[in-house]
């Protein structure tokens, strides 16, 4: 994350978590969730505010947080009443541990060349047969906006930086954002997994 975005992200935490933890998230749960064993671990990279780790821990999940912002990252520990490390993707360093990881509008902030080496990573973090969900913002580019730096991706930009970290593509698709003011910004989701070698 760019010192710009986490500067951003620092400087509105209260309004954004305010903005986005009601969201109507099912629709992503049910398509998470089910690839996931009962009570298994998930880890919430990128966590915001904290609002789908809560409703995971809720739901009976083992759950780890963590948010490259400090203040979210407060706001992140309140809500789930546990420790929320503050730390980028970079320092993801965990071997075979989370049975899922979940990167909802998280991942958008690295930059395209160092997403290679992230996805490298959040596939080691992962058990053999884990999940990983993604999600972008749908497009080509890498821009800044409002201070924020974004990395847009469309399915084949996505299908590339992956097969470079050796994940592969269980399902992909569209989705609308949950925001009534931003209806017609679409995101690309994504369920990935590990991919295995034919020997």
């Amino acid at each position: 994350m760019s010192q710009s975005t986490q500067n951003y992200y620092n400087h509105n935490a209260q309004s954004f978590a305010e903005s986005t933890f009601s969201l109507d998230m099912s629709a992503l749960y049910d398509e998470f969730l089910p690839l996931i064993p009962a009570g298994g671990a998930i880890l919430d990279a990128g966590c915001g505010s904290g609002r789908d780790a809560l409703f995971f821990k809720q739901s009976g999940f083992r759950v780890t947080a963590f948010d490259a912002s400090e203040k979210l990252a407060v706001i992140a520990a309140q809500n789930l009443q546990q420790t929320v490390p503050v730390k980028t993707f970079t320092q993801v360093a965990e071997l075979n541990e989370y049975d899922g990881i979940w990167c909802c509008a998280s991942l958008l902030h690295v930059s395209k060349k160092d997403l290679p080496t992230v996805f490298s990573k959040l596939k080691n973090a992962l058990k053999p047969d884990g999940v990983l969900y993604v999600s972008f913002k749908y497009g080509d580019t890498e821009r800044e906006k409002d201070g924020r730096v974004f990395t847009d991706l469309n399915e084949q930009g996505l299908a590339e930086l992956i097969e470079l970290a050796g994940l592969t593509i269980i399902k992909s698709w569209q989705t609308g954002d949950q925001r009534a003011d931003r209806a017609a910004e679409i995101w690309l989701n994504a369920l990935l997994q590990q991919r295995v070698t034919i020997k």
